[in-house]
């Protein structure tokens, strides 16, 4: 994680100790005293169902440029978790979308992120790509392209998916992605799957 240099109240120099009555290292205000948290930012994103089909969305951006992904991105203050997975879905589609229910929760400590993921439907039959986007398109289960999918959390995602949608029993999940050190956002080989369950 980034260190926090400088305090975000006065704007002095911070230092890093143990405050007392606490157990980690964290930045200090040399000044005010101020102690800065860091704490895990939340991603959440639509995993979108159109006729046996899921939706995906081509980066336009870094990381991951030129990959697919499911339409999620970050949460904004003042929003839910939903409003927040169809605001993205809106922003990266130009996909209007009901959102159904949680689908799964996935952590991944090392970078400090958590999603969760929403089943959606689409609420008319029209998307786009959005200004983050190249290309939308649909993908049938077994045409999805694991070979270049850009994230951890995306092919973990879209496994649980398939397995149940396969099963016919879909059910919430929850695991912890642990990233191997200098392993990429798209490794598909670097990154274990821990602490697995399912409602």
């Amino acid at each position: 994680m980034p260190k926090i240099c400088f305090c975000h109240s006065c704007g002095n120099p911070t230092k890093q100790v143990i405050p007392d009555g606490e157990k980690k290292i964290r930045p200090v205000c040399v000044v005010c005293g101020k102690i800065h948290y860091q704490n895990p930012k939340m991603v959440v994103g639509c995993l979108v169902e159109h006729n046996d089909k899921v939706l995906l969305c081509k980066r336009k951006i870094e990381p991951s440029y030129g990959l697919w992904t499911l339409p999620a991105g970050f949460l904004e203050i003042g929003e839910s978790a939903a409003e927040g997975a169809a605001r993205e879905t809106l922003e990266e589609a130009c996909a209007e979308v009901e959102v159904l229910s949680p689908f799964a929760q996935l952590d991944i400590p090392r970078i400090g992120q958590s999603y969760i993921i929403f089943r959606a439907r689409l609420k008319t039959p029209h998307f786009s790509p959005g200004p983050e986007s190249l290309k939308c398109a649909l993908f049938a289960l077994d045409d999805i392209p694991f070979d270049s999918l850009a994230f951890s959390s995306i092919i973990v995602t879209l496994k649980m998916y398939i397995e149940d949608t396969k099963s016919g029993n879909l059910k919430f999940h929850y695991c912890t992605i642990n990233k191997r050190p200098g392993a990429s956002p798209s490794d598909p080989g670097g990154f274990v799957v821990d602490q697995r369950l399912h409602s």
